[in-house]
């Protein structure tokens, strides 16, 4: 066992100066906001992922609101999700005026059990957004065929999973929209941000005008082609992404394979040395051989009631920890607006009551694995 001595934070960024640099070269240029940067990154992202439309917001919560808007989701329409996710997934339906329609999860893996949704389908759904939790794909397949089927579309909540795999499916391969999160810890980052990738030319066009106020014209539209006047035909938000944001996000392309095998290797490092702790357990990595997990998290579900218990030690003990998540339906704006109760959806609050992601990012060293290893061997052995 080693010395468990030294603080290990949650996370650390590894942006440097090739991000410095574009930024640098983004500040020389006349247009800060949404522009040719932009569009690198979009074209960047789109190529990644083998679709052929991106558009890059502020945020994945913008992403998933505009997906809604576009394809005309709104009061009445109810869209089936899990309980098992950050908020913004449940709060981006309601801020269409539609309803989320929760299903439980798989135990293994806490995404969307794929089995139960076809239950909760009822004559006002129109959509199913699935969310790829910590880096494993839902089974897209499947909930292809069942939106095929009752004629629903499919919002991808991909915030953790940009690089992830599944049957050959990648987000965007079989959904209407796949949306991403660039927040600080995300495994692309600009500290805020988001995209979302579509394949229908005609709701990529409504998504564009939808990203900015519904304007058909932007600055940088004005500073290639001079003033003509714009006009607003829909109904929109103000979600586009600077020059600025874009400037960090290009060099971090290049990295992103070597990158994923790291985090690969460190969360394998991981498995093997928290094998054998009693109560812990680790959510399944993969559901196929040729599956790509893309390693956003590492999290352990702690069982026997002592999460709580654990987060407050290993803080105690310098390492930082957090906690994704606690099942969304239980939460106070939840239960007192749609009255849900303990018991309504049990393996997601089972999950909810044991998750623990603990410390993950690029450079994290093979010692600082083994401090928090020893520590979770020293509290829970």
């Amino acid at each position: 066992m080693i010395s468990n001595t030294g603080s290990v934070p949650f996370y650390r960024h590894d942006l440097g100066e090739a991000e410095l640099d574009m930024v640098r070269e983004v500040l020389a240029q006349p247009i800060l906001t949404t522009g040719e940067y932009v569009e690198r990154v979009e074209r960047k992202l789109a190529e990644y992922l083998g679709v052929p439309h991106c558009l890059c917001v502020t945020s994945c919560t913008g992403a998933l609101h505009m997906s809604l808007l576009g394809l005309d989701i709104g009061p009445g329409d109810e869209v089936i999700t899990t309980p098992m996710t950050f908020i913004a997934t449940a709060t981006s339906i309601m801020e269409t005026g539609a309803k989320p329609v929760f299903v439980d999860v798989e135990p293994a893996t806490g995404n969307l059990d794929a089995a139960r949704v076809e239950a909760a389908i009822t004559p006002r759904t129109k959509a199913i957004m699935p969310v790829h939790l910590f880096g494993l794909m839902c089974d897209m397949r499947v909930l292809r065929d069942i939106a095929d089927r009752h004629g629903l579309a499919i919002i991808e909540d991909a915030a953790h999973c940009v690089e992830g795999i599944r049957d050959g499916v990648r987000p965007g391969s079989l959904g209407e929209t796949a949306c991403f999160s660039f927040y600080a810890t995300k495994n692309l980052t600009c500290g805020e941000g988001g995209a979302l990738v579509v394949r229908d030319e005609a709701l990529f066009e409504k998504l564009k005008l939808l990203r900015v106020h519904g304007m058909t014209k932007i600055a940088a539209d004005r500073a290639r082609e001079g003033y003509t006047h714009w006009d607003m035909v829909l109904m929109g938000w103000k979600y586009n992404m600077s020059n600025i944001e874009a400037a960090l996000l290009l060099p971090q392309f290049d990295r992103l394979a070597g990158k994923l095998a790291n985090r690969k290797a460190l969360a394998h490092r991981y498995a093997a040395k928290l094998d054998g702790i009693p109560g812990l357990r680790i959510p399944t990595l993969s559901s196929g051989p040729d599956d790509v997990h893309a390693h956003h998290l590492v999290p352990v579900f702690v069982d026997g009631g002592r999460r709580d218990e654990v987060v407050a030690e290993l803080q105690r003990r310098q390492v930082g920890v957090v906690v994704n998540y606690r099942a969304i339906h239980l939460l106070k704006y939840f239960r007192d607006n749609f009255g849900f109760k303990p018991g309504d959806f049990p393996i997601a609050e089972q999950i909810g009551d044991a998750a623990l992601s603990l410390p993950f990012y690029p450079a994290m060293t093979d010692r600082e694995i083994d401090i928090v290893a020893d520590h979770l061997h020293t509290i829970l052995d």
